[in-house]
C-alpha cells in the first residue's frame, strides 16, 4: 500500500532522509534464544473496509515500503523484519529484537518517527500540508499506541492514515492504514481493535 498519502513530490532519498532517527543498540551474539514466529492479522481482523473486502498478502521477509513515509530501518540493528500487506491500504510489520528492553526502544523509536512524520513531510516538501493526532495507548501487553496523520497537497488531494506501535516481550509491530480522506473518515476505534489483536497475536 501507499498509506493513500499522496506526497508524490517526496522522491525515495527524500523518504528516506525522513525517517532518519536514533540508533539503537545492536543486540547482543546469542542474548536471546529462537522464539516462535509471531502471527500476524488476517483480513477480517482489519477495519471494514467501506467498499471491499480486505485481502491478504503473504507473510514476507524484510521491511515494507508501504511504511517508508514515517518508518524506517535506518539506524535500527539487523533484527528479524517481516511484513504482511493488505489490499488494499493497510500493512503489518512484526520485529523480532534480543531482549524485552531492546523491543522497547525500537518501539519508542518507531513511535518517536510517526509522531514527528508530520513536521518532517512539511519541511520537505512546501506543496504537502500535514497533521498528526495522538489517540492514545492501549492496554495490551507492554502496550500499544495509536496516531493518526492527514495530508493534503496544494492541488486538493487528501488522505489519512491511522499507524500504531505495540510490544510483547521482546517483539514489536507497527500496523499501517490509509485511504483517500481526512480525520473524520478515520476508523479509530475499530484500528485500537484491530492493533490489540495485532500485539496480542505475536506470541
Amino acid at each position: 500500500m501507499s498509506m493513500r498519502i499522496r506526497t508524490s513530490a517526496l522522491t525515495a532519498p527524500t523518504v528516506a532522509a525522513l525517517a532518519a532517527g536514533t540508533v539503537l543498540t545492536a543486540p547482543a551474539a546469542g542474548a536471546a534464544p529462537k522464539a516462535a514466529a509471531p502471527k500476524f492479522l488476517s483480513a477480517s481482523q482489519l477495519p471494514p473496509h467501506p467498499t471491499s473486502s480486505w485481502t491478504a498478502g503473504p507473510v514476507t521477509d524484510g521491511f515494507p515500503e508501504a511504511l517508508g513515509l514515517c518508518v524506517s530501518t535506518e539506524g535500527v540493528p539487523a533484527y528479524d523484519h517481516k511484513h504482511r500487506e493488505f489490499r488494499t491500504g493497510a500493512v503489518q510489520l512484526t520485529v523480532v529484537t534480543g531482549t524485552a528492553a531492546q523491543a522497547k526502544a525500537l518501539a519508542k523509536h518507531y513511535d518517536d518517527l510517526i509522531r514527528t512524520c508530520a513536521d518532517r513531510i512539511e519541511k520537505a516538501s512546501p506543496d504537502v500540508e500535514a497533521e498528526g493526532r495522538d489517540y492514545g495507548k492501549l492496554p495490551v501487553e507492554e502496550g500499544a499506541r495509536i496516531r493518526g496523520l492527514h495530508t493534503e497537497t496544494s492541488w486538493g488531494a487528501t488522505d489519512i492514515a491511522l499507524l500504531s506501535v505495540g510490544q510483547d516481550g521482546r517483539t514489536v509491530t507497527v500496523v499501517g492504514w490509509g485511504q483517500m480522506g481526512d480525520f473524520e473518515d478515520a476508523p479509530v476505534a475499530a484500528f485500537k481493535k484491530t492493533t490489540t489483536t495485532a500485539v496480542a497475536k505475536l506470541y
